[in-house]
């Protein structure tokens, strides 16, 4: 059994390792997010911005058109001015006149107004082009490096599970399989020495019966508490050994165990006393 124990030890640190690496796989791209977010947010702005400007390219016709009818309406009025022969008539065109000139004027100012917000709209929305095109070459580029690490680290993976496959043929299949399930819900840890009839993983006091069944090494066994794989290794000197024959609880069968017998949300392990089903 010690070179099972040995094996899986390696297999821990292995399986630690790829777990570590499928976290950041799984989270490098989630770095793109934030530059992504930026980029909408700035083509949003553009859209708004054309359509401002449309709208204010819209008025600008409509205020041309207008200060065009109110100028003939005008030079028509005042070429009407020669055929008046009543003060009546003269103070009805000098009216007409007048009203049309005020348009004018209103119409103008109006139409200038239109033209500095075009403008300044215009100049926005070619900055806003700039940035566009520049938020997306940065992108483009961290997407690259992103591939780029990504391809790294699952090269890393791929020698990682070469490893693996060196170590894994020999044991049993049934043990790996829970093994690793454990290391992935307590902290890369799964199998700790049972030392001074203790549980190194949730230093928990085991009964005295089943820490002489880890001392003997004949056989895999399972913390009844934290379900980590148990190995003797001697107390150091000056060290208490802990057995009480009247603890409750012994090696349960992990065989029917399901996935919420692994909650990753378990509270500090010093208080975890796990419920095998029978």
């Amino acid at each position: 059994m010690d070179d099972v124990f040995e094996k899986l030890r390696t297999l821990q640190d292995i399986l630690s390792q790829k777990i570590v690496l499928e976290q950041e796989i799984r989270e490098i791209p989630k770095l793109l997010s934030t530059q992504e977010e930026v980029l909408e947010r700035t083509k949003k702005s553009f859209f708004d911005l054309n359509q401002d400007y449309d709208k204010a390219k819209a008025a600008e016709a409509e205020y041309q058109k207008a200060l065009m009818e109110a100028e003939e309406l005008r030079e028509r009025a005042e070429k009407n001015m020669e055929f008046t022969s009543t003060q009546r008539e003269y103070e009805a065109v000098d009216k007409e006149i007048h009203d049309a000139a005020d348009k004018e004027q209103q119409y103008r100012k109006d139409l200038q107004r239109e033209q500095r917000v075009i403008a300044e709209l215009d100049e926005q929305m070619k900055q806003r082009t700039a940035l566009i095109e520049q938020q997306e070459t940065d992108l483009a580029e961290r997407r690259k490096g992103i591939e780029k690490e990504v391809a790294a680290k699952q090269a890393q993976m791929d020698s990682l599970s070469q490893e693996e496959k060196k170590i894994t043929p020999d044991l049993n299949q049934d043990v790996l399989f829970k093994f690793e399930r454990i290391i992935r819900n307590k902290m890369g840890r799964g199998i700790v020495a049972n030392k001074g009839g203790v549980c190194m993983g949730c230093h928990m006091i085991l009964p005295l019966q089943f820490a002489n069944t880890v001392r003997k090494g004949e056989e895999i066994v399972f913390c009844p508490y934290c379900s980590r794989i148990l190995f003797y290794e001697e107390a150091e000197q000056g060290e208490e050994e802990f057995f009480d024959a009247d603890e409750a609880g012994s090696l349960s069968d992990l065989d029917d165990m399901d996935d919420d017998d692994f909650d990753e949300d378990d509270e500090e392990e010093e208080k975890i006393n796990i419920d095998y089903e029978e």
